[in-house]
């Protein structure tokens, strides 16, 4: 038997084949959700490994496991495996998520790559928003409000600034006022709008057309009083919002609703834990929509609100576009596990 290559992709290896363009990561999730839809994946539930109970997650931080099968013109398998350390920015000077992906091959299922998914999954979570905005805002939405000033809310921006052309200004708002400023300067130079901080998160939501929470905060930040006509929420973290400002809302869409459920730490997840919302409520999964299965936004008053866990699914299709990218241009460094098996 031949030996066993695997190509090992770097973050740098990652960014040269298309790591860094969101349009592509926008385009290819929305085949994802499409695909979701139709039921052409197998997605087991998320792994999720803690030091204690949900509320550790905000503190001591997880490590999640993501195993999935996308198939369509993806046709990949493999795994992201993906930590997430809150205090490591202000402690360490480290990214706070951290993430490794293997891909396998679909016949022989050994793994062909494995590549930093540190990138793919914060373009991707990104890129999702980017087509939720497509279908759920409005069509001359101008204004965006950002409630936290990490990576997340940076691909947010990027993704939503790419599928929004009508978009005239942002508001970001963090606890860190220096951390919103570093916010600003930064993607002033990649997104050419107004961008300006806000004191705090009702500012950031009251006049919005879309706005967007990504934190790691322990209470909820949003209220429903905040909320306007008309407006999309994009919920991204976990516990960011009360409880009314679901029940107020119009349409309720979701990625995957038995994840959701499954992973129990997000807003909606608790309330339906907690008998107070009833999935009989829930509008539609995103890919109901992109399939034109079910209506996106019908006016201009809808109250709507979108929530998801994220897929492996997701980041499996966009490390399968990046290995075929980097063997195309002999990009990154083969190894052998191998060179003959010890058994067959």
């Amino acid at each position: 038997m031949s030996e066993l290559r695997t190509l090992l992709l770097n973050q740098d290896d990652v960014k040269k084949c298309g790591g860094e363009q969101m349009p592509l990561f926008i385009e290819s999730m929305e085949k994802v959700f499409s695909l979701h839809d139709k039921g052409d994946y197998v997605l087991p539930n998320k792994t999720v490994l803690r030091w204690g109970g949900m509320d550790s997650e905000t503190s001591k931080g997880r490590i999640n496991s993501m195993p999935g099968i996308i198939g369509g013109e993806f046709n990949s398998c493999g795994i992201k495996w993906i930590s997430s350390a809150p205090n490591n920015p202000f402690k360490h000077n480290l990214p706070r998520a951290a993430g490794v992906i293997i891909l396998n091959d679909p016949e022989t299922l050994i793994p062909m790559a494995i590549m930093d998914g540190t990138l793919i999954s914060a373009m991707r979570t990104g890129a999702n928003s980017g087509v939720v905005a497509k279908y759920l805002a409005k069509k001359d939405s101008k204004v965006l409000g950002l409630i936290g000033a990490g990576v997340q809310n940076r691909t947010q921006l990027m993704a939503i600034y790419h599928t929004v052309p009508t978009l005239e200004k942002v508001k970001i708002t963090d606890l860190d006022y220096a951390r919103a400023q570093s916010f600003v300067d930064q993607m002033k130079e990649l997104i050419p709008l107004s961008i300006e901080i806000v004191s705090n998160a009702e500012e950031a939501v009251r006049g919005s057309d879309i706005f967007t929470t990504a934190t790691v905060t322990k209470t909820p930040i949003v209220k429903p009083e905040w909320v306007e006509e008309g407006s999309l929420y994009i919920h991204v973290g976990s516990h960011e919002c009360e409880f009314d400002v679901i029940h107020q809302s119009n349409k309720i869409v979701v990625d995957d609703w038995d994840e959701l459920k499954h992973r129990g730490v997000e807003t909606i997840s608790i309330m339906y834990k907690n008998k107070d919302f009833d999935e009989a409520n829930l509008y539609a999964e995103l890919g109901e929509i992109v399939n034109s299965k079910k209506a996106g936004r019908e006016n201009d008053s809808e109250k709507i609100y979108f929530n998801s866990c994220g897929l492996g699914i997701q980041d499996l299709a966009m490390a399968k576009i990046i290995y075929e990218t980097a063997v195309k241009e002999n990009r990154g460094q083969w190894f052998s596990l191998w060179e003959q098996p010890s058994f067959v």
